[in-house]
């Protein structure tokens, strides 16, 4: 019988985690190379299983697509390393008659950007083609974080073969995926989309993944399944290890039966003796034929609460609207900083933004400098945050806090790297790109964590993402640009521009993309600084003119402020003719400067409605 003719009248068991045995042999490189290198190793692992009680086995190809094998510098073997996996599985269940599973993993996690799509399927075709050409019993496509990865991927699939495909789902949290939907809802759309078996598998233990599936109704056509892990892990002397006793997984087994799963094996921290127990608690069990499931919980989510300003891509559409910023100290000496966010405010600003650790050097938090001005002071804060300093926790749990704080204006960026500050030797976390982070923060805005739980609330961010005009093929930035809008920026603040054709070019190129854009004015304050920003900041060139003007200021420092406000009035002046939005950054907290550069903003305004009055 085949293994969907076997499942309707049988509930068969699964086999565990290959990956969780090499580990604990020390093997810690590729595990899929040993599928040339050990190849004796890798067919005792599923005898192993087999004689553990497994009815159905997978092959060792996990990560065996070029996108994995390319942290290898494997990306060539994958033909190799495929086609042997599935000669040792099918060697290995010979004797036994067991059903044997060529084994497609799941590539992206939280992150997209870690292949295209177009990517992923490329890699994905090589590799089934391997597989499918081993004549296995079916495809197990396992460890999807990604549902629309996983979608694409069945489709795919299901347009080269007839053989059984089974889709298993990875959660973060119990019943629910990281984009929200409920775990019952993407089954069934598995099931729709061709799949035969739909299920999930990894992540969560035996507890967490039989609470998910009592909420899940039995597939019209498809079968369950699950491979869950042996417990949550655990980390001693720097080693993962699963805390489980294999009675407890078998007994779990039964209660996953209960559920209407009728191939149960295991994933992470599994062994032949997990296996051995689900077999032995599912022995003589027959598959359950209804269920009744638990109704899908009404999670209610607030509104936000309205934002006490007007979001600035709202009102910058409209009319003119001023960004200064002003980088929190380096030291612990606030006054200055308060002083000087306070007269920029005063004078106009319609927000003080503040980097996070810019040039990656620490300075005071900007969060607590944001909640300070706007408490105590009543100025209103724009946040950068960076993808370079929190991983996935922290960047949730600080704009979780943002939002509590009422601050909800924020730039994401990536950061600079760690090793241009004043710790090189730093970690760099980049959990996520800075077009995921926007993309994450507009799911909280839909009241969805990261990981996909309900947070009982909106949060109400206007999301700004970073805009660097300072290339060589402008078309490649606005292309960015385009990407950052369809992962749901608001509106761009760009990076200083120094020559008043850049704006002019600037603005011709973007001038079709409905969000609107910040130009960048920062004025020099001396030859030295001009020279530092023309020569070593990647991206940014000042006109010679504006270097020669500079250069002739000497030693001067009155004259060379002088000359530096001059050189940035003129760019502003072309600025305001073709942007609403005017961003000023204030350099070596010289606010002095900025506001004359507000001041001057105002004048151009007001004569430019006169113009328009008088006409």
């Amino acid at each position: 019988m085949t293994l969907l003719e076997t499942l309707k009248t049988q509930v068969l068991t699964g086999d565990g985690a290959i990956g969780t045995v090499l580990y604990s042999y020390g093997l810690e490189y590729c595990h899929e190379e040993m599928n040339i290198q050990r190849p004796e190793l890798i067919e005792k692992i599923h005898q192993e299983y087999i004689a553990a009680g497994a009815d159905v086995i997978q092959t060792n190809t996990y990560g065996a697509n070029a996108i994995k094998l390319a942290r290898y510098g494997l990306e060539s073997r994958v033909k190799d390393f495929n086609a042997a996996a599935i000669t040792i599985a099918k060697r290995a269940a010979a004797d036994g008659g067991q059903f044997v599973l060529g084994t497609i993993g799941g590539i992206r996690g939280i992150r997209k950007s870690a292949a295209t799509l177009e990517e992923i399927l490329m890699a994905v075709d090589e590799q089934a083609g391997v597989l499918l050409a081993g004549n296995p019993d079916g495809l197990l496509l396992e460890t999807y974080y990604d549902f629309e990865e996983l979608t694409a991927t069945l489709k795919m699939l299901r347009a080269k073969t007839d053989l059984p495909i089974i889709t298993q789902v990875s959660m973060h949290e119990p019943g629910v995926l990281q984009n929200g939907m409920s775990l019952n809802q993407a089954l069934h759309e598995l099931e729709a989309l061709g799949a035969d078996i739909v299920g999930v598998n990894c992540r969560l233990g035996p507890h967490h993944t039989i609470q998910a599936f009592e909420g899940v109704e039995l597939p019209e056509k498809a079968f369950l399944s699950a491979y869950p892990n042996a417990s949550l892990l655990d980390l001693e002397d720097d080693r993962v290890v699963y805390e489980s006793e294999a009675d407890y997984f078998g007994r779990a087994a039964v209660a996953l039966r209960d559920q209407g799963v009728r191939l149960i094996g295991g994933c992470c921290g599994t062994t032949p003796k997990h296996i051995a127990a689900v077999k032995a608690y599912l022995t003589g069990l027959a598959p359950v034929q209804e269920k009744q499931a638990k109704p899908e919980k009404v999670q209610i989510v607030r509104e936000a609460e309205p934002a006490k300003y007007e979001p600035l891509h709202e009102k910058v559409k409209r009319e003119r609207s001023v960004i200064v910023e002003l980088d929190t100290p380096r030291h612990l000496e606030i006054d200055g900083f308060i002083e000087g966010a306070k007269q920029l405010y005063d004078a106009g600003a319609d927000v003080v933004m503040m980097a996070d650790n810019s040039l990656a050097s620490p300075r005071i938090s900007n969060i607590a400098m944001g909640a300070l001005l706007k408490e105590a002071h009543g100025v209103r804060p724009l946040t950068h945050i960076t993808c370079r300093d929190r991983n996935l926790i922290g960047l949730q749990s600080h704009l979780m806090g943002l939002n509590a704080l009422g601050i909800h204006d924020i730039l994401a960026v990536t950061g600079d790297p760690t090793k241009v500050g004043d710790f090189p030797g730093a970690t760099s976390v980049y959990d996520v790109s800075s077009m995921e982070l926007i993309q994450l923060i507009k799911q909280l805005n839909e009241g969805v964590s990261f990981s996909g739980k309900p947070l009982r609330k909106k949060a109400n961010f206007s999301v700004a993402a970073a805009f660097n005009p300072n290339v060589r093929v402008l078309d490649r930035a606005v292309a960015r640009l385009e990407k950052k809008i369809e992962h749901g920026a608001d509106y761009f603040i760009s990076q200083p521009v120094y020559t008043k054709e850049k704006i002019i070019e600037i603005y011709e190129a973007t001038k079709h993309l409905e969000a609107p854009i910040y130009i960048g004015i920062m004025p020099v304050t001396s030859y030295k600084s001009a020279e530092f920003l023309h020569h070593e900041v990647p991206g940014i060139k000042l006109s010679e003119d504006a270097l020669e003007r500079m250069k002739a200021c000497g030693d001067d420092k009155e004259r060379a402020t002088q000359e530096g406000i001059a050189i940035a009035r003129e760019l502003v002046e072309v600025a305001a003719q073709y942007f609403n939005g005017i961003y000023l950054i204030t350099p070596f907290l010289r606010y002095d400067m900025t506001l004359e550069l507000m001041k001057f903003i105002e004048q151009l305004d007001e004569q430019k409605e006169g113009v328009r009055v008088d006409g």
